[in-house]
């Protein structure tokens, strides 16, 4: 597997890893059996990066991630922002749940509470390290009007907190978990950070970040690991877009795009999980498949070949942006 560096750390991640929301049961019924299976096939595979974090499933996707890894060689990135209580939440539907384990959320971006959620996650996971920590989920998509009071404890407090992690050697970097750019941009102002894991944001859908913030990220030595690469599946032929039903206009893109890929011979999933790699700011690229096949067909996916005039004739209908980097055959 293809590794690039993560920031300027020195550390390493595959091109390719495995990303662990439905590990947890979130929008997707995985259990244990399943999700323990996924993980050994991954690694199987060659697939060395995984990532975590406590809202999936309320802590199973650390417990099953923990289990299958202790005791070999991993890159886990997990999530802090989010402390677990004890008590179960009466609908777990309405977090897009099924079968989460008894607990509730509750928000801290402080300096205590990003402590005690990393400690916490290394409790549930078993293991004695994380290597990459991202405060999760902060930013307006999550929180609305009670984000401004959130990002503030992360400035006043809680990204010292993660910074001393790092400089202690507890974790390699540090970083921002979230589906947003505006609130990356922000976060370049109150901290120097390693890695920015940006769900749905460069997308063959979606190209928003890559002038504004990649360009202040490159300034800054802070690269993109690349979530929701399928854009919560819209682009693997669901109705899925940014976690809810997509509206007409994003169903009408994915169609033209698919009508390309068509024309190529080249299934829709394979240009969209190797395209945000043609740019050099992305570290990686995680999908979160739900058990084994899925993943199976990510990996074809992942080297199926594309032809460079794809790309250039999916620019010239307008598809993706003009100005971003595309894969070169040579990849392969």
């Amino acid at each position: 597997m293809e590794k690039r560096q993560v920031g300027r750390t020195g550390l390493e991640i595959d091109t390719l890893g495995l990303g662990g929301a439905p590990l947890g049961g979130n929008f997707t019924d995985v259990d244990y059996h399943r999700a323990a299976d996924l993980i050994q096939t991954a690694r199987k595979s060659g697939i060395g990066y995984f990532d975590t974090a406590p809202w999936y499933g309320f802590g199973r996707s650390e417990r099953v991630m923990g289990d299958m890894l202790r005791g070999t060689g991993y890159v886990l990135s997990d999530k802090v922002g989010r402390l677990l209580r004890p008590g179960a939440v009466a609908n777990p539907m309405d977090f897009g749940m099924i079968d989460p384990l008894p607990f509730h959320v509750v928000y801290d971006y402080g300096y205590d509470g990003i402590m005690r959620a990393y400690e916490d996650n290394l409790q549930r996971l078993g293991l004695d390290r994380i290597d990459i920590l991202l405060a999760h989920d902060i930013g307006v998509f999550q929180h609305g009007d009670d984000n401004a009071r959130h990002f503030r404890d992360l400035a006043d407090s809680g990204y010292r907190a993660m910074d001393e992690l790092r400089s202690a050697g507890q974790v390699r970097a540090i970083g921002l978990g979230v589906n947003e750019n505006e609130v990356c941009m922000d976060a370049l102002g109150i901290g120097d950070w390693d890695v920015f894991l940006l769900a749905g944001r460069y997308t063959l859908l979606e190209q928003t970040p890559l002038e504004k913030l990649f360009s202040a990220c490159r300034a800054a030595g802070t690269s993109i690991i690349c979530g929701g690469p399928f854009n919560s599946g819209i682009l693997v032929g669901r109705e899925m877009w940014n976690y809810a039903e997509a509206p007409a206009a994003i169903v009408d893109k994915a169609r033209a795009l698919g009508e390309v890929a068509d024309e190529y011979a080249i299934p829709l999933p394979a240009a969209a999980l190797q395209f945000p790699l043609g740019n050099d700011i992305v570290s990686s690229v995680i999908p979160g498949p739900r058990d084994r096949g899925e993943l199976e067909q990510i990996l074809k996916w992942f080297v199926t070949p594309i032809p460079e005039e794809f790309w250039t004739t999916l620019k010239a209908k307008g598809l993706i942006d003009e100005m971003a980097p595309v894969p070169s055959e040579e990849r392969l």
